[in-house]
């Protein structure tokens, strides 16, 4: 009989959420707002040290805002990491904007200062410099931020940090998704915490997020009657919502502390094998370890990523491939890219190499095992 199917990184309550949502209904704040919402944004802000936060609908239409208080529209360049999730870029194609892709580089699998300078450089000759980059934390791990805000600080460019992953990650002691003018957390219901489906912009500007807070609202003018001067949104995190995520922000250390254990026992479980190598963590960081990544050398192993996971599904075990950049998608065909070498790509050996094990934060020791044992299995019965 085919064992209890074990999920990349399923939801994980810590069973005081039901307490938030009661309080939602007793009181009856089922509509979007609501006390829950001013709590969760607050405590969120608290919690990484930021001065303030806008909770909304998901991590993209957190991106999408903060695409829109910088102005961005038709015909605007935005540079963008693309070994990441397409929510990532979607909403510069919602502005109208053209993307430009940036490579990853080895030590932290996120984009590289060596693409991003080549880009920049090209962008002043061309009189087209982006008025915006997103920078992505991949996989819990935060980019090279102190060269990364160097070089778009030199064309006063500014970022928009992507930590839909990263959420509890620390860049030298500081939290991670607080390096930009904007940052961006996602609670979708795989993240290390979930509201369900939800996601969160901070800032150090305040007047940005009431404007953020006004867009996402349907930008209602202030009249007793329902009047619109501007485009907005209907975007705003529901009080039921924001309940889940109080509660499971109250865990949230617990989550980081449980992932980072797992992704250690399956390095000493895997990372001596010649062939298996883990994603780094960079010196000088810590990473949440949303989920364990690793790549393999096909020709030591004589195997190749997609038999592993297949024969893991077969198990009945979820794992995934890297995230497929986004220059490579049929969406962004003739897209403009700049690898971390000129004749080499970081991203697309990461996507044609690379394998995400299951991570939950309640995955059981036995649970695990059987992906370990199913792992090494995949590998040497050939």
């Amino acid at each position: 009989m085919l064992k209890e199917r074990i999920y990349l990184s399923p939801p994980h309550m810590s069973g005081n959420e039901q307490k938030y949502i009661d309080e939602a209904f007793k009181t009856n704040w089922i509509a979007p707002l609501g006390p829950n919402v001013d709590a969760f944004e607050k405590e969120l802000a608290e919690y990484v040290g930021i001065e303030g936060a806008v909770a909304v609908s998901s991590g993209t239409a957190a991106i999408h805002l903060a695409l829109r208080l910088l102005d961005i529209k038709s015909g605007d360049r935005v540079f963008c990491s693309t070994l990441t999730f397409i929510a990532s870029a979607s909403p510069i194609l919602y502005q109208g904007a053209e993307p430009v892709f940036i490579d990853s580089e080895p030590d932290t699998w996120n984009m590289s200062s060596i693409a991003l300078e080549r880009a920049l450089e090209d962008a002043k000759r061309e009189g087209k410099l982006p008025k915006v980059v997103i920078v992505v934390n991949l996989y819990g791990q935060s980019a090279k931020m102190d060269e990364i805000l160097s070089l778009c600080n030199k064309y006063n460019i500014p970022v928009i940090e992507d930590a839909a992953e990263s959420l509890g990650s620390t860049y030298k002691g500081k939290k991670s998704g607080t390096f930009g003018k904007f940052g961006i957390y996602s609670f979708n219901g795989n993240k290390i915490i979930t509201t369900s489906g939800g996601g969160m912009l901070v800032s150090n500007d305040i007047e940005a997020l009431k404007k953020a807070r006004f867009l996402a609202t349907q930008a209602r003018d202030p009249a007793l009657h329902y009047q619109h001067s501007q485009l907005g949104y209907n975007y705003r995190m529901s009080n039921v919502l924001a309940g889940i995520g109080r509660a499971q922000l109250e865990v949230l250390e617990h989550r980081i502390e449980a992932r980072r254990a797992i992704f250690q026992r399956y390095f000493e479980e895997l990372g001596q094998i010649d062939g298996v190598y883990f994603m780094p963590e960079l010196e000088g960081t810590v990473s949440n370890r949303w989920l364990t990544t690793l790549t393999i050398d096909q020709e030591k192993l004589r195997v190749s990523p997609v038999e592993i996971i297949n024969y893991l599904d077969k198990e009945n075990i979820e794992a995934r491939r890297v995230w497929k950049p986004l220059h490579i998608q049929p969406l962004f065909e003739g897209i403009k890219y700049y690898p971390h070498h000129e004749n080499y790509s970081v991203s697309e050996a990461l996507f044609e190499n690379g394998i995400c094990l299951p991570s939950g934060s309640n995955m059981t020791p036995d649970q695990q095992d059987r992906v370990i044992w199913a792992f090494k299995r995949a590998i040497y019965r050939k």
